[in-house]
């Protein structure tokens, strides 16, 4: 039996699967792409909403170590598919690139919707089939593969098959992370979802939530040190909500304080609201006479700091501590903050947890199913956002992909 005889079903129409389809279809395969929302790409579509950001320009070795502790399992993935090859493949699709200035890619429209078009037309073109509305049951207790879709319970039998059916965040875009039970019913490791690259809560004053909620916080330094001695030090924005803290800033490092909350119950940040001043220079300036004027509008004038930065200092500072020249200004370099909780997996823009690569091959193919392949976010890995989500997404598609050929050319 050639290639052209056998069949792969990719289950899920994201990055991910979308890539691994794309392997197997160019090889001579039959793919059938199923999906339970009624188009695919939804949640790639969402995320490019702002800016379609699709890898980074960084140093190859520094972009492997925004993987951290996962980095060992992804690596063989992105060596095989790093963020040059992406880009070349964004461009054999049509769709030109370029670098911002933090390093990130972005397609020249910086729109999601061009790169899709143009992608699903070249999987249609290739012979790749799309079955919409059909929500993923598991296996049958013949081995196949059952799916629910309007007209009733459907059952495919397969040689092979790649599950990439995302995280569990943005669940109404498709992602419901209902496969951990389906997979966890075969004895297969399944680590629990939890939410990455998420917004935090803090208990700010009624007054300062009503206030202060929607603005954002520029150029602000994040540091943070565990109980472990692991420390986060980074400049960048933030964005002051109605419940705590989000942006890419806090994003970066939600693994380190998600960790923290877990273990002791809560996290504290220092922030850093004049990181291109140091302490003397900061002194120095509150250190002029500033008369009958308001500590607010003096510190307006010396360090040009008013709104949101000015509020955080009398949302943690009484007012006499806020006349205490030394104390205020080392709150100005050092201003705490405690993290209580994270925000709701919905919420996040990503998830951690997921298959666990103990239970999988090199190809990434299940130990438990032979044959089955995982791929995308439904891998227990995390990233912070800046490309690397869906840089790692596409290459565990395509090493998914290889690895389902592989099969399908040894079986």
């Amino acid at each position: 039996m050639s290639i052209s005889d056998k069949s792969v079903a990719i289950i899920g129409a994201g990055p991910a699967g979308l890539m691994a389809a794309e392997v197997l279809v160019t090889a001579g395969a039959n793919v059938d792409v199923y999906d339970a929302m009624p188009s695919a790409g939804r949640k790639f579509l969402m995320a490019g909403k702002g800016g379609m950001n699709i890898t980074h320009a960084e140093a190859f070795e520094q972009f492997l170590t925004r993987y951290a502790g996962h980095r060992r399992d992804l690596e063989p993935s992105l060596r095989d598919f790093n963020p040059e090859s992406l880009r070349a493949w964004v461009k054999d699709l049509g769709i030109e690139t370029f670098v911002g200035s933090s390093g990130r890619v972005f397609p020249c429209e910086m729109k999601a919707a061009p790169l899709l078009r143009a992608w699903l037309h070249r999987l249609r073109e290739a012979g790749v089939r799309f079955h919409m509305r059909h929500r993923w049951q598991g296996w049958s207790s013949g081995g196949e593969l059952s799916f629910m879709n309007n007209t009733g319970e459907l059952s495919i039998k397969t040689e092979a098959a790649v599950l990439a059916l995302g995280g569990g965040s943005w669940p109404q875009l498709g992602s419901t992370g209902s496969w951990q039970t389906l997979l966890a019913q075969r004895d297969i490791e399944v680590v629990p979802l939890k939410p990455a690259n998420c917004g935090f809560e803090i208990a700010w004053s009624e007054y300062f939530r009503q206030r202060f909620a929607g603005q954002p916080l520029k150029s602000v330094r994040l540091t943070f040190t565990n109980a472990h001695g692991a420390t986060f030090s980074q400049t960048g924005e933030l964005m002051l909500t109605d419940y705590g803290l989000e942006g890419g800033l806090i994003y970066a490092c939600s693994a380190l304080l998600r960790g923290e909350i877990v273990a002791a119950g809560s996290a504290n940040i220092l922030l850093d609201l004049c990181p291109d001043r140091d302490i003397r220079n900061i002194s120095a300036r509150l250190s002029m006479p500033r008369g009958k004027t308001s500590v607010a509008n003096h510190l307006r004038k010396r360090l040009n700091l008013e709104g949101a930065k000015s509020a955080l200092l009398r949302e943690v500072l009484s007012a006499t501590q806020l006349q205490h020249l030394q104390k205020l200004a080392g709150t100005l370099k050092a201003l705490p903050l405690t993290l209580s909780a994270t925000r709701p997996l919905a919420e996040a823009i990503s998830s951690a947890g997921g298959v666990g690569f103990k239970a999988l091959d090199s190809h990434l193919m299940l130990h438990q199913i032979p044959g089955t392949f995982c791929a995308g976010e439904m891998l227990d890995w995390e990233a912070p956002t800046g490309g690397y989500l869906l840089t790692a997404c596409l290459a565990t598609g395509r090493t998914a992909g290889l690895g389902a050929l592989r099969w399908l050319q040894q079986n």
